[in-house]
């Protein structure tokens, strides 16, 4: 009696394990028996490189239709003044300036703009 008890508290401890790996995803395929397998998706612990290109991307884009919307003199006086400021505002001024692809994105951008 106490065997067949150790071996449902196993089983049951088996599918405690089975269930919190579920909670990352699961897959399900119907067997050749015609059993429906429900199987745990491996958790991903990669770093988000699609995420990181889209920030990066999203902060260009913005650059771009900054200088676009205001014009290259304008925007350099702008970025001449924060360099002028605080160390803050001048490492701003740093990852605002214009670099080849934002001015190629805002010569993309002016054209929608007017």
């Amino acid at each position: 009696m106490a065997e067949t008890h150790d071996q449902f508290n196993k089983r049951l401890s088996l599918l405690g394990h089975k269930h919190a790996k579920m909670t990352h995803g699961f897959s399900t395929q119907v067997g050749p028996d015609g059993l429906i397998q429900v199987t745990p998706k491996a958790k991903r612990n990669g770093f988000p490189f699609k995420g990181l290109f889209l920030l990066v991307f999203g902060f260009v884009a913005f650059k771009a239709f900054m200088l676009a919307s205001v014009g290259p003199a304008t925007y350099a006086e702008r970025l001449s003044k924060l360099e002028n400021s605080s160390v803050v505002e001048a490492a701003g001024a740093k990852l605002l300036g214009i670099d080849p692809l934002t001015a190629m994105m805002a010569d993309l951008v002016v054209p929608l703009l007017r």
